[in-house]
């Protein structure tokens, strides 16, 4: 049975259902009246982690019911969940900091929701990807955001060469400790390219710091991992330098699964240079160790 979309409540008259309520990255105030406003009407608010969420309720004096929904326990909880949207209740979802679904299972949430046909909303607000690209101070115009890359060397290396070719600001986040193994792979696999780490967003100790790849490599390897949230925010392909590093790149994910003679063959097909030349770069790749 679907709610009753005439119910009226005090989140200002709106439909009971389900809404996508951003929250601060940092800094507390970051919040709208909106979302307040929501979180205080609220008859349950979903969190990814309940006792983060909770500093920032206690900070507005907020005390309606909560339950944790996460990528551990997203299965069990989604159908309490829906049995409340399916009631009636005003439900509101939040993640730990910015906006909900964004490497988060509430996308799972919203689809079930909709397939039930609940009114679903969203209160938009603080997002660390589109933070984090203003400060960058590369080209905002066009932008592909690639989440974590995997933890695995391999893996990695192989994401990577599958972003190479896209022509646009591309945008990743990663853990702090992770920083000075993942820099010196993008250079790998994008060519030095002109990139920015971004933390702390909004806080006390904000910082976008910016160079190419290989330079804050350098930097990272020399002064050790950052404290706080990352997020790197790297350049398209530039005309003169893009057509040799996607060459790279793609020749790289080919030797993951092919032999020398193969990939050779393969990507000589496929952008009609001469095959010498390609089994010439799959040789030195090789001897480097980067396939």
């Amino acid at each position: 049975m679907k709610p009753d979309s005439s119910q009226t409540h005090p989140i200002k008259g709106q439909p009971p259902g389900l809404y996508i309520v951003a929250t601060p990255i940092g800094n507390l105030k970051d919040i709208t009246l909106r979302a307040l406003d929501v979180l205080k009407a609220a008859d349950l608010i979903v969190c990814e982690d309940t006792r983060v969420t909770a500093k920032l309720l206690s900070h507005y004096g907020i005390k309606n019911a909560t339950l944790s929904y996460n990528d551990h326990n997203g299965n069990e909880r989604r159908p309490k969940i829906m049995d409340a949207l399916i009631s009636g209740k005003h439900v509101a979802l939040v993640s730990d900091a910015g906006t909900p679904l964004v490497s988060d299972p509430g996308y799972k949430l919203v689809r079930e929701a909709l397939e039930h046909g609940i009114y679903v909303s969203t209160l938009p607000g603080p997002s660390s990807v589109l933070a984090a690209l203003c400060l960058s101070g590369l080209p905002s115009d066009r932008f592909f955001f690639a989440g974590f890359l995997p933890a695995r060397k391999e893996a990695c290396r192989k994401e990577i060469a599958t972003l190479a070719a896209i022509p646009s600001t591309l945008i990743l986040f990663e853990s702090a400790r992770r920083l000075t193994e993942t820099l010196p792979l993008l250079q790998e696999g994008l060519g030095n390219r002109e990139a920015a780490v971004v933390r702390e967003i909004s806080k006390l100790f904000e910082e976008s710091r910016r160079d190419t790849l290989e330079l804050l490599a350098a930097h990272y390897e020399k002064h050790g991992e950052p404290k706080g949230e990352v997020v790197i925010v790297i350049a398209p392909p530039s005309d003169d330098t893009s057509a040799a590093d996607n060459l790279e790149a793609k020749l790289m994910l080919l030797l993951q699964s092919h032999s020398v003679k193969e990939a050779s063959g393969i990507l000589a097909e496929q952008t009609g240079k001469p095959r010498k030349e390609i089994y010439a770069l799959a040789l030195k790749l090789m001897d480097k160790g980067d396939a």
